[in-house]
């Protein structure tokens, strides 16, 4: 007679089903593969399955790291000379390195976060490969994918840490001097695609932010009157406020600026004294921007994280009903305000540069063009 048809066929390794007599329910459960132990994975078999494959995978990638590793124990131990060091080991020491620059307070939090974010795809990719026999070719089919999907700017940034990856192994020996496959990779060239701010979307944006918790009106208001970066704006602090100065250190670049109260922003009326008034309620709070309520995350009064700030400003625009360029692909984000603030105080013959805090006119440029979002008024 033949055997009564399997359900369950199941082909993943180290999962097995046993059917619960008493439920008629089907339970899965994953054998360890080194220690034997089972773990159970629950009643629902497709989340069973996926975490069984990803187990498989993780052990798997364990293995071969300690197998790598005692093939260079080996090595080292029968006197042959060193291969040098393998990719995924490099990039710890690496992303070692980046944070006592960071304590030494010679780069930011920002620089850190982009460089352990872009070394670490490289990690991934290739991580028992030696760091000397990572080629230019493996780093430009990297970026190119970046490319493909329009990710021009991330194969940028992946392009120049790659380049500090490898200026740090040639400093630490790890590499021969000059060796540095990233150099040769063509820098992407990033078409910019986001659409710049009016004035009058501005206003639409901030009206329709106005049904939001009043930290979402008072950014828009610090944003355009300062033109800070949304990071500074959320730190900003009543304690920050003397000599009739709003004194700001960028987190960025570290620059000290201190900003009159008397700065007026003509586009919208409103002196930077006006906007700290109504930032200023009932609620006792050392930030400027903070919540007026008790929430899941912090009480009344706590500070309001860049991520938050950026939701609301987001709802906000989404909701004004605002009709954008058919060439835009991108809408405006919160930082877009930091270009507005620029090309308004630029048009009230303001120094923007000292404002924004750019060390090169170049940059105070950039953020000064509007493209192609105004006419431009020919005089005679």
């Amino acid at each position: 007679m033949a055997a009564r048809p399997r359900k369950h066929n199941v082909k993943i390794p180290n999962l097995y089903c046993k059917l619960d007599k008493r439920t008629s329910k089907i339970y899965w459960q994953y054998r360890h593969p080194v220690t034997g132990s089972f773990i159970g994975f629950g009643t629902d078999d497709e989340a069973a399955k996926a975490a069984a494959i990803e187990m498989n995978r993780i052990t798997a990638e364990q293995e071969t790291q300690q197998s790598y590793a005692l093939i260079d124990m080996a090595m080292k131990s029968s006197g042959k000379k060193d291969q040098g060091i393998r990719v995924s080991e490099w990039i710890k020491k690496y992303i070692e390195i980046q944070m006592e620059r960071l304590r030494d307070g010679e780069i930011k939090k920002p620089t850190v976060k982009s460089r352990r974010l872009c070394s670490q795809i490289l990690a991934d990719r290739v991580p028992n490969l030696r760091l000397k026999d990572v080629d230019t070719r493996l780093i430009a089919k990297i970026i190119d994918e970046y490319k493909a999907e329009g990710k021009h700017r991330m194969g940028q940034l992946i392009r120049s840490v790659l380049n500090d990856v490898f200026k740090e192994a040639q400093h630490a020996g790890e590499v021969d001097p000059g060796y540095n496959p990233a150099l040769a990779v063509k820098n992407p060239i990033a078409k910019v695609k986001r659409s710049r701010l009016s004035i009058e979307q501005w206003k639409l944006i901030f009206e329709s932010a106005g049904s939001l918790p009043p930290c979402a009106q008072n950014s828009m208001l610090l944003a355009l009157v300062t033109g800070q970066r949304i990071g500074d704006i959320v730190e900003m602090k009543f304690s920050d406020i003397w000599d009739n100065h709003l004194h700001v250190t960028q987190n960025k670049t570290g620059m000290k600026l201190a900003i009159p109260l008397n700065l007026r922003c003509d586009a919208i009326g409103l002196t930077l004294a006006d906007v700290i008034s109504k930032c200023r309620d009932r609620v006792v709070s050392p930030y400027l921007i903070h919540h007026v309520k008790h929430h899941a995350y912090g009480k009344a009064g706590s500070h309001v994280p860049e991520k938050t700030i950026s939701r609301y400003f987001k709802e906000a625009r989404d909701k004004a009903n605002i009709t954008w360029p058919k060439d835009c692909t991108a809408l405006p984000p919160f930082h877009e305000q930091r270009s507005l603030s620029s090309r308004t105080y630029k048009a009230q013959g303001i120094d923007v540069k000292t404002l924004l805090g750019h060390k090169t006119e170049a940059m105070s440029v950039m953020y000064g063009d509007d493209r192609g979002l105004e006419w431009k008024k020919v005089v005679i």
